[in-house]
């Protein structure tokens, strides 16, 4: 949403895990110089909402502090309820013009006090059906939400330099790595422990952003329902279980269970898009998060969707230091890694 040309750290405050990126570009290569992964304290986030900046900012300072970077500003993902992301369409203007306009035009979509927003606006120029028309991608940010982030940082002992959404960091990462793919509509999905991001992509443009209420905490609770173990042994049976370890019958079933639910919220999600974008269907859907690596997902999202789903490579185009990292630890944080990478990638003349 706010950009600058000075060299940040990207952070991704997770439910379950923060994530933190040190990205050094240099004309059309772009390198992973630093990363790190530590857990997010209970109770300190609630469907990206934050309830305790201060403990979350101590989890946070000791992420970033193993990074031992020198940069000190910091790009943050803003996800969760507080933030809307809408395609409007409005009737074709100068862009000038549209800059007084938009506030009156958020007013008619954006469920929240339009005094009490950071508004935000792109102009979808690979998008639009027609002359009369422009299309345009609205960000509403609740302020007390963008505040309690800037908060987070202040209390790690860094300086918040980016505030962005996690879907748009999401959008960035894919095209560092496949690059615009004209003419074509793809989805990522970033399955995390407690939400959902799914993003389309058309024409390299992001044009739909949607939180799902489901992840990988849904399957540890299945797990624990049907087998009668505590979370944490079956979160531990779940990571387990993706490793290719064996496991009870009864363990399979609950993961094609929770399959099922994810592929039918899922669904409803990809539903809405194709009905509010009749033109646009989806030929590609990639898939990533910390919740991914769980056995089967993949394969059940693409019988489900009926769309064929590939596991997203951050590091397909985007390079590693081989001096900061082993080829076996890039494996561990693949799933993990995409949008810290797409945060830490706000940097260096970036004006889109």
């Amino acid at each position: 949403m706010f950009f600058s040309s000075k060299k940040v750290l990207g952070l991704d405050i997770g439910s379950n895990t923060i994530k933190a990126a040190e990205i050094e570009v240099k004309g059309k290569s772009v390198t992973l110089t630093g990363f790190a992964m530590g857990l997010t304290p209970p109770e300190c986030l609630s469907a990206g909402d934050i309830i305790d900046p201060e403990n979350l900012g101590m989890a946070v300072r000791s992420v970033l502090d193993e990074l031992n970077s020198k940069r000190k500003l910091v790009s943050v993902g803003l996800w969760g309820t507080s933030i809307i992301i809408k395609k409007i369409s409005v009737p074709a203007m100068d862009e000038n013009l549209l800059a007084e306009q938009i506030k009156w035009e958020a007013e008619q979509y954006i469920p929240f006090d339009i005094n009490e927003v950071n508004l935000e606006y792109k102009v979808l120029k690979g998008v639009s059906r027609n002359q009369e028309t422009m299309e345009l991608l609205l960000v509403a940010a609740r302020q007390e939400s963008v505040m309690r982030y800037a908060e987070v940082v202040l209390h790690a002992g860094y300086e918040c330099e980016i505030l962005d959404v996690g879907g748009f960091a999401l959008a960035n990462a894919f095209e560092a790595n496949y690059g615009v793919l004209s003419g074509q509509v793809v989805a990522v999905f970033n399955v995390g422990a407690s939400v959902t991001n799914f993003i389309v992509i058309e024409n390299g443009e992001l044009v739909f952003c949607r939180d799902v209420p489901v992840g990988g905490a849904t399957y540890s609770m299945e797990l624990q329902k049907s087998l009668g173990i505590s979370l944490a042994e079956a979160e531990a049976m779940k990571l387990s279980i993706g490793r290719g370890e064996p496991a009870p019958e009864e363990a399979q079933g609950a993961l094609n269970a929770t399959h099922e639910i994810l592929q039918e919220e899922l669904s409803g999600a990809v539903e809405f898009f194709m009905n509010t974008n009749q033109s646009a269907n989806i030929v590609q859907a990639y898939v990533t998060g910390g919740a991914s690596k769980t056995q089967g997902m993949i394969q059940a999202l693409q019988q489900g969707l009926k769309i064929p789903c590939d596991a997203f490579d951050p590091f397909f185009n985007v390079k590693y230091s081989q001096r900061a990292f082993s080829d076996s630890y890039i494996r561990e944080i693949r799933n993990y890694a995409a949008v810290a990478i797409g945060l830490g990638l706000r940097q260096g003349g970036d004006h889109d």
